[in-house]
């Protein structure tokens, strides 16, 4: 997985490629992702064993990271970052063999 700022440089080089992120979007976007890695280590930890209160919690972080991210974006770009979002959900259900949302499907 890399560290945290592994991880937050190789999302903002994704996003920069696909939303034209500008120099001042992509300084603001990675330390959003750099903040949204270290809360998700945190609530990793917090969490323990209990998978299903991490995952909350990680759902939550997204959510808010997601509003954060669409707050320095261009309207074409807030498009364009909720294709690559239901992009990257439609692959992370592929590899899940189509799990999630409790065996429910997307349209329900």
């Amino acid at each position: 997985m890399g560290t945290p700022e592994e991880r937050a440089t190789k999302m903002t080089v994704a996003l920069t490629q696909k939303l034209t992120l500008n120099a001042d979007q992509q300084t603001k976007v990675k330390a959003i992702l750099l903040d949204q890695n270290a809360q998700m280590t945190k609530a990793r930890a917090e969490a323990g064993d209990d998978r299903k209160a991490a995952r909350t919690k990680m759902v939550t972080l997204m959510q808010e990271n997601n509003n954060k991210i669409n707050a320095v974006l261009t309207e074409d770009q807030k498009q364009a970052y909720a294709a690559y979002q239901e992009e990257r959900k439609a692959n992370m259900k592929d590899r899940r063999g189509g799990r999630g949302q409790g065996g429910k499907s997307e349209e329900n």
